[in-house]
């Protein structure tokens, strides 16, 4: 394993769910701060908001006072429904009607039941209104674009979270990034993703711009979608023949003919696969899919997928960021929070974790140099995002808080260590070679 050297080609990949994306905004910000050489921004899940962002000179935006995750919004990422958040507050009015003849007796009062059962009659009324609101409202979303087959029941328990809200946040940062002090409404998904791509490709180059490639999951086709937009001769690179695969249904150059669906796969990425709708994500009529609408999301296991993607365009140091920490040592079990979003946010992690340990061990072989960049302990997960109660400090953990420990992990684990021993090993080089009477150059970081 060679050190690390900011002469070769680097990439900064990001992994996570959710709320870890507030790691990556602290470890993003160390490394702007000391000036790290990052050459290619990749990232899955949620990692593909903030290479999207840091791609084009736009990563302050996670992290600033009014960024997304200093935002207050953030907290109705990956909520319930909307149907589901009703039913259960009426739900709770409900048992309160029937209930409280019951309890009338003890306080001396005689109960009196036509009102309670007109209340009950309401609740029940308001329900079924907000179920068929629902129903109708999911057929409008997928009309003309995928049908749906299943009881209508189905289409409020299914996806009972939203990941809307997530989508929405990073859409209006990267067009407020692109159309700068121009007052113009943001365009639709593709329209937003052909700008963005138009952007990119023609600031490649220039300081703060940076080569990109996402990935996300069909779970039609049933294979991973990498989308990618890259300087020559690392496109030609990307786009070339693979044994076994057929590049052009898995593959999109966001600078020729993929530009529509530069944002389609940051939206997919912010939909986690697991209590979440898909999102669909349509194909032109003349691409190989012939107009098919395809259901797309996060795979928690495609670290190891975008490391081989890297690993063929020519990176030669990969810098893995996860907010997963390492397994636990014996008698550090904590006790398990039952609400469903956690249950699902801690399989996502097992996953995840499980996949990092593979993914690193496979990159070894592919890379002069992988470094990865993990809390030591994070009792957020990734559907946390108004943080999480932490059993070993007894208090509540924050999003800012998981934020700050980011930018720490990251000067401690990397910066300081690796670029900083690597720049002295490089002027300690320097000053041997450098020609009597010359002057030595200053370590490049």
């Amino acid at each position: 394993m060679q050190p690390y050297s900011p002469q070769r080609r680097t990439a900064l990949v990001l992994c996570g769910t959710g709320a870890h994306g507030a790691y990556h905004a602290g470890v993003l910000r160390a490394l702007q701060e000391s000036g790290v050489k990052i050459d290619v921004m990749a990232g899955h899940g949620v990692g593909v908001g903030a290479a999207a962002l840091a791609a084009i000179d736009g990563a302050a935006r996670l992290w600033e006072a009014d960024g997304i995750w200093r935002s207050a919004e953030v907290r109705t990422w990956y909520r319930w429904k909307w149907p589901l958040r009703a039913a259960g507050w009426f739900g709770a009015v409900l048992v309160a009607v029937l209930v409280a003849p019951l309890l009338l007796p003890v306080f001396g009062l005689r109960p009196t039941v036509e009102p309670f059962v007109v209340a009950a009659l309401i609740v029940i009324a308001t329900l079924v209104l907000a179920s068929a609101a629902s129903v109708i409202a999911a057929q409008r979303r997928s009309r003309g674009r995928r049908k749906v087959e299943g009881a209508w029941w189905w289409r409020i328990l299914a996806a009972p979270f939203g990941a809307e809200p997530a989508r929405e946040a990073f859409a209006a940062a990267l067009w407020q990034l692109i159309r700068g002090a121009a007052n113009v409404a943001r365009p639709a998904s593709q329209a937003l993703g052909h700008r963005y791509a138009e952007v990119l490709a023609d600031s490649l180059g220039q300081p703060g711009f940076r080569e990109l490639m996402i990935v996300a999951t069909d779970l039609d086709a049933r294979h991973d979608v990498v989308g990618a937009l890259l300087g020559e001769p690392y496109r030609n690179a990307f786009m070339a023949p693979r044994p076994g695969r057929e590049r052009h249904a898995e593959a999109f150059d966001l600078a020729d003919g993929g530009q529509d669906h530069a944002f389609d796969l940051v939206s997919a990425g912010l939909t986690p696969p697991l209590g979440c709708d898909p999102f669909l994500m349509s194909f032109p009529v003349e691409s190989y899919w012939r107009g098919e609408t395809h259901r797309v999301c996060d795979r928690p296991g495609a670290i190891v997928r975008l490391l081989e993607e890297l690993a063929a365009v020519g990176v030669s140091q990969a810098i893995v960021v996860s907010a997963v920490p390492p397994p636990p040592s014996p008698h550090r079990l904590s006790a398990s929070r039952l609400e469903i979003r956690h249950r699902l946010g801690e399989v996502l992690a097992a996953a995840e974790s499980s996949a990092l340990r593979d993914a690193i061990e496979m990159a070894r072989l592919r890379f002069d140099s992988v470094y990865l960049i993990r809390p030591h302990h994070n009792p957020v997960g990734g559907f946390d995002v108004g943080g999480a109660y932490d059993e070993a400090s007894d208090r509540q953990h924050g999003l800012e808080e998981l934020m700050d420990g980011a930018y720490e992990d990251a000067y401690q684990q990397f910066i300081e260590p690796v670029v900083g021993a690597s720049g002295e090993q490089i002027a300690r080089v320097g000053a041997r070679r450098a020609p009597r009477g010359e002057p030595q150059s200053e370590p490049m970081i």
